[in-house]
């Protein structure tokens, strides 16, 4: 073909596209407009026959009044309501999806028209009918913010420039990186980068390196990569640091005067074996009436952490602790989060404290909130208080005892931890009496050699000791949200932090009906009767709870469940079956729970309610950090499931099939619940489609199927540390 065809064909589509083109321009600049030299420009058509059609196409346009002329030669596209504000939902594969509470469905967006919008951006997009379609798509026209312009990812590097290879799979253009800003970085290494600029005419972002990881596959360079992945930090700033270690410790006695004495009344803790940070502690005693006096004693953060400081500053910007497989990340430096403020045994601490007048029946009979000072005269971990618990006697054996070695605990603590989780198992049957649904679920926990190498998989799960701590938590939240929120039965409207969970999602208990019917299990849904739903539900999950099944079905009753989050529009908590809800217990590693303080002090001395916005910005970003430090946590999960496995690759095991989708199904292990895929075209026996309605791949010529729930044997087949993902090889279907 001659040049001039070749360039006359070229003309040819881009004139038979031209208005479509026209309108993505003056779409992008709405409040702008542009002439048709500018059009061109953008274009880049410059001969003068392609801008005569450029000009008839305008006038066709204004005839048909999807633009109008400003002024003489300036045209501007009519606004309408075809204009939208949202987020955009990536795919992998490149392609989009906007998110809009206007709009009653999810709109395509196709990769050609994201116009460099990333996943999670905020965008404007011009809604149109796909050609021949009733179906419509988006057009982003304008970005106005961004999620995030930092990634992780692995430096290739050429001569005199670098590109950088995001890990995330939805970020869909690597990053340019010019030499002069490389860092240093060596080719094959794994760095944080920042997007600087995106050039109009370049498909890669432009950037710089700001942190030289390490190598990829290196353990704390894949657990520093989670955390930056996520805009979560892995170590304090020097001046955060440096604020925190001029806090006074001693406590002094005006202060103490200043507050409820209560460093005689018994009082313990009961956390993890491994934790550090202790937010919390019960004290107990027996009043004269024979009623129980019971404080929940909260570490008082808020005296250490004033507003307008670094510190301040520091933790909202953190917002939570993040609890990654092998370390904590935590919202306050150590000297404040495992020291001053933790309430280790035999100190005395400032503490902030809800105590209730309690009867054999676990009726409240008084309250008293306010600040406090208690000394802690035992800590336990779980274990320990579980075998009091479960042998009423005074022994802790070698092998649960936090040190190793065996000793005798005091009768009146023994005494005081058995009638604490009698109280306990009462409060939690009128909980479920009311229609709280509990997620009892176990967790997946991993033995880690001193260099982070996992040795093996146990399983954590929650027994008396840790409800009887969940309930007497779970009442004072209640109850501290219950004193700001409501008086005599009418709601005050007063400024304050709750912690609220909408109803499920209808749709979703319906699709989760439709597969736990598959493996025998019912679960009657009446959408009309809110305790008859959670009676279902918790019902579903007692009948599955130690099968092999088990964590899937959790999974999907959980997410079928809408998102619990921080905001000061009350609205109850549906999972807890409470109308008035706050968090107020974990200050030392949930910022919520600091504002929480200051709000009830503020009116505990009698102020009146503040203006709500503020704390509801504030609210926002904390259920935005919860939600990015989840993610977090489960992708490190996932990694150390990833490296665990990569020294049984000779193994076989059984497995359920977790997951189905049209390019193979995943499979969860029985016996350590790691989790990876057998793919679609790996199955050799037949050829094998996927069958959306069962949930199902079926083989054509067999008719083999292999649905979700199935047991099958697998063996691993591939391991990749980066991407945090197990290939098996599907062996064999075991028939229950």
């Amino acid at each position: 073909m001659s040049k001039r065809k070749k360039l006359y064909k070229k003309k040819g589509n881009i004139i038979k596209d031209l208005s479509q083109k026209i309108l993505k321009i003056l779409n992008q600049s709405p409040s702008k407009g542009c002439n048709y030299k500018q059009i061109s420009s953008k274009l880049a058509l410059t001969d003068a026959n392609a801008r005569n059609q450029i000009v008839q196409k305008l006038e066709a346009l204004k005839a048909q009044q999807k633009i109008e002329e400003v002024e003489r030669g300036k045209f501007k596209i009519i606004s309408n309501n075809k204009y939208f504000i949202g987020t955009i939902d990536a795919t992998a594969n490149g392609n989009a999806y906007f998110i809009c509470d206007d709009l009653e469905h999810d709109i395509y967006i196709p990769a050609r028209n994201l116009n460099k919008a990333l996943n999670k951006d905020t965008v404007k997009i011009y809604l149109y009918n796909r050609r021949n379609s009733k179906k419509q798509e988006g057009d982003v026209i304008e970005i106005i913010k961004r999620f995030k312009t930092e990634f992780v990812g692995v430096l290739q590097l050429n001569r005199n420039f670098g590109f950088v290879i995001p890990d995330d799979s939805k970020m869909y253009a690597d990053i340019f990186i010019p030499q002069k800003k490389l860092k240093g970085a060596e080719d094959g290494v794994k760095v944080l980068v920042e997007i600087t600029d995106w050039p109009e005419k370049s498909k890669n972002p432009f950037g710089k390196i700001k942190e030289i990881l390490g190598m990829p596959g290196d353990h704390n360079t894949e657990i520093h990569s989670i955390l930056l992945e996520y805009g979560l930090p892995y170590k304090f700033p020097e001046n955060v640091e440096e604020e925190a270690a001029k806090i006074p410790l001693e406590i002094t006695k005006n202060e103490i005067s200043k507050r409820r004495d209560m460093r005689k009344d018994l009082t313990l803790t009961i956390d993890p074996k491994d934790a550090k940070d202790f937010d919390d502690a019960l004290s107990f005693k027996v009043l004269e009436n024979g009623n129980y006096e019971i404080g929940i004693h909260i570490a008082d953060v808020s005296h250490y952490v004033q507003e307008n400081t670094i510190l301040e500053e520091e933790a909202y910007n953190r917002a939570t602790s993040v609890y990654l497989v092998d370390r904590v990340v935590p919202m306050l430096p150590e000297v404040l989060s495992n020291g001053v403020c933790s309430l280790r045994p035999n100190e005395e601490k400032l503490t902030f404290s809800a105590i209730f007048e309690i009867n054999e029946k676990a009726q409240i009979i008084n309250q008293w909130f306010g600040k406090t000072v208690t000394y802690s005269d035992k800590r336990f971990a779980y274990e320990e208080a579980q075998e009091i618990i479960e042998t009423k006697s005074n022994s802790i054996s070698s092998k649960i005892s936090i040190t190793g070695e065996a000793y005798k605990v005091e009768n009146e603590i023994v005494s005081a931890i058995l009638t604490l989780d009698k109280l306990a198992k009462k409060l939690r049957k009128k909980r479920l009496q009311q229609g709280a649904i509990t997620f009892d679920r176990v967790e997946v926990k991993f033995i880690l050699d001193e260099q982070a190498e996992p040795l093996g998989v146990y399983f954590k799960e929650s027994k008396d000791a840790n409800k009887l701590i969940e309930e007497f938590m779970l009442l004072a939240n209640k109850k501290v949200a219950e004193y700001v929120g409501v008086k005599k039965g009418v709601p005050t409207n007063n400024t304050f932090i709750y912690r609220v969970h909408d109803e499920p999602n209808l749709d979703k208990l319906e699709a989760l009906q439709t597969i736990v019917s598959k493996f025998g299990y019912k679960n009657k849904i009446d959408t009309k009767d809110k305790k008859s739903t959670s009676t279902s539900l918790n019902e579903l999950l007692k009948d599955v709870h130690g099968t092999g099944e088990a964590n899937l079905i959790e999974t999907l009753a959980i997410r079928s469940m809408s998102k619990a989050e921080y905001t000061t529009h009350n609205i109850g908590h549906y999972g807890l079956a409470f109308d008035y809800y706050s968090h107020f217990t974990s200050p030392i590693r949930r910022y919520p729970d600091v504002m929480t303080h200051r709000l009830l002090q503020y009116y505990l001395e009698g102020g009146k309610s503040p203006k709500a916005t503020i704390y509801e910005e504030k609210c926002k970003h904390s259920s935005e950090m919860e939600y990015l430090a989840s993610k977090a946590e489960r992708d490190s999960i996932k990694y150390m499931q990833v490296k665990y496995m990569e020294k049984h690759k000779d193994q076989e095991f059984e497995g359920v099939i977790s997951g189905v989708t049209e390019w193979g199904i995943y499979v969860e292990i029985i016996e350590n619940k790691c989790e990876g895929m057998c793919r679609i075209r790996e199955i050799k026996d037949d050829y094998y489609i996927y069958d959306e309605k069962q949930y199902a791949l079926v083989g054509q010529s067999t008719k083999n199927i292999y649905q979700l729930g199935d047991h099958v044997l697998i063996k691993v087949k591939h391991t990749d540390l980066e991407r945090k993902h197990l290939d098996f090889t599907l062996l064999e279907k075991i028939n229950k």
